[in-house]
Parts: structure tokens; sequence; C-alpha cells
């Protein structure tokens, strides 16, 4: 537990302090962020903002764990492979969203391709490689699901890094809520002595934390998809890893509706020909247009977070 909460201290001053130098390495390369207009009015006066600040958080990520938590736990490799393959993904699609450059992004099928291709290396790796297959439900017990593992793991991977993606839409929002995500499952890995991972989940936690740091209200960075989309993928990954994934909607509940809201947005404008259930998708920038300001909504779903946290920690201790 001391060994997961110094790397969790020590990655979050760490990245806190390497964001001075990468923002500024950002603003000199141009990277800034065109804001949509399809977006709240209120959010253009951020294009400009510096993205791909993931880049930073995974760079810190990298570096504590290579330097002492992987040499004898090479199963965490695992997690770090993903979020890697995911944050190449990201990394394109952000090159396509900056300021003053021709705007593009992936085709939705390439990046849907892209993610499965992952979540199936993922999947195998979980149930060949590491030989886990079995679903922990909360007062219920432990059940072997054989093959049917793997078609499980590549859904969840491929929707947990979407709706980590989805929530990654104002100043602090998906990076509170992934340092709490990741932290939750931190705890849980240490409460069945999987020293290794929950020091992963921590260090994780705390380079989230650091880039906070920088991307609170007003933020002078963004997590880009290169982030979001690492960030979901790994905190799949350490969820099957624990055994505890069926909480993981639980733990990343602000992650479920928010890519629920979206989805459900955009079929129902489609089958009713133009009509809206939310004023504006995703969920957050509903509450924003009902009135909530920016920090009200980003604080109370970092509260519902916390919440759902807390609830998953419970739940997994009750199998």
């Amino acid at each position: 537990m001391i060994y997961a909460l110094s790397l969790f201290a020590m990655t979050l001053v760490a990245t806190a302090l390497a964001g001075y130098p990468s923002i500024r390495t950002l603003r000199r390369l141009k990277l800034g962020k065109e804001i949509s207009e399809w977006g709240p009015e209120s959010h253009q006066s951020k294009s400009g903002t510096p993205t791909m600040g993931g880049l930073f958080i995974l760079a810190g990520i990298l570096v504590f764990t290579i330097a002492a938590n992987l040499f004898g736990r090479y199963s965490i490799g695992l997690p770090l492979a993903v979020m890697g393959s995911l944050a190449v993904v990201g990394f394109v699609d952000d090159l396509g969203s900056l300021e003053g450059r021709g705007q593009w992004a992936l085709n939705r099928r390439v990046k849907l391709v892209a993610f499965i291709g992952v979540g199936i290396a993922a999947a195998i790796g979980l149930y060949e490689g590491l030989e886990l297959n079995s679903i922990s439900i909360p007062y219920e017990g432990t059940h072997d699901i054989g093959i049917l593992y793997i078609p499980i793991a590549v859904v969840v991977i491929v929707l947990t890094a979407g709706g980590v993606a989805v929530t990654d839409g104002l100043d602090g929002l998906a990076a509170g809520t992934a340092a709490i995500a990741f932290a939750a499952y931190g705890f849980i890995a240490l409460g069945q002595e999987q020293d290794f991972l929950g020091a992963l989940c921590l260090t994780v936690a705390g380079a989230v934390l650091g880039f906070l740091w920088h991307n609170s209200h007003p933020a002078q960075v963004f997590m880009g998809d290169v982030g979001a989309l690492a960030l979901g993928g790994g905190l799949a990954v350490v969820a099957f890893m624990t055994g505890h994934w069926f909480i993981l909607p639980v733990v990343g509940i602000i992650f479920v509706l928010e890519g629920l809201s979206d989805a459900v947005q955009i079929a129902y404008f489609r089958i009713t020909d133009g009509k809206r259930i939310l004023r504006m998708a995703p969920l957050h920038h509903h509450f924003e247009e009902i009135g909530w300001n920016e920090v009200q909504v980003v604080q109370r779903f970092w509260i519902v977070g916390a919440l759902g946290g807390a609830v998953g920690v419970i739940l997994a201790l009750e199998v």
C-alpha cells in the first residue's frame, strides 16, 4: 500500500511539473484545438488551447512504471500496450482537429475497426496470456464463462474507450472522473493483494491528477483523444485483470451515462427525423444548456463519479 501510494504521489508531482514545458512545446508546435461550431457557443473562446496533453500523462505513467513497477511484473505490460495502441489512434484523430489546419477526422468505421482490433488483441492476452476467464458477481460469487470471455472483453474495452473519449468535453471532466475510476480499481487490486496492479492504477491516477493541475478550468491544455482513448482502454483492461469487470459500469458511471446519452440522442434524432431527447449531447452539454455553468457540471459529475467508485469498491469486497 505504501509503495503504491508513493508512486501515486511521485507521479502526480512529476507530471504536474512536466506539464509546464510540455504545454509550452505544444504551443510552439501550434497544436491548438479547433472547437466545433456544433458545441455550446460559450466554448468558442477555448479555440486554440493546446491539445494532445494526454502525451505527458502517458509519459509520466510510462517513466514511473518502467522505473519502479514493471520488471518481474510483466503482466502489467498488457494494459500499457493497450493504452499505447489506442493512444496512436487518438493521436492520428487529434491531428485532424487542430486550429488553422484542414479539418478532418478518422472515418468512424476505420476507428471502430482499430478499436476492435486492439480489443481483440487485449482480450486474447487476458484469456490466453493471463488465463483469465471468469466473472465475479457481487453477493453471488465467481463463475467461469469460458470462451465467452473474449467477445465480452472486446465489447467492454471498445465501449469504455469510447465512453471516456465522449466524456472529454469540459475542463477537467474526463481527467477527474478517470482518476477516480483508476483509484477505485487500485484499491480493489490492493485489497486482493495484486500489489503490482494496484500500483499501476494509482500511478495512472497520479499522472491524470498531475495533468488536471493544468486542465482545471480554465484549461491551459486539453487531453485529446490521445489521452482519453488510452485511459478508457487501460481502465477496461485493469478491470478485467482484477476480475471485477462486472462492476465497471458502476465505477465508471459517468462514462456510461455520457456514452449512452450520445448514442441515444443520435439514434432518436435519426428515428424521429430531427427530434431530440436532450437539448444537446453528450450529457454534460445538456446540463450546460439548462443553466449549469461549466464548473458546476464538472464538479457535480466528479461527485457522482466518486460515489460510483466508492460503491464499486464496496461491491468488489462483497464477492
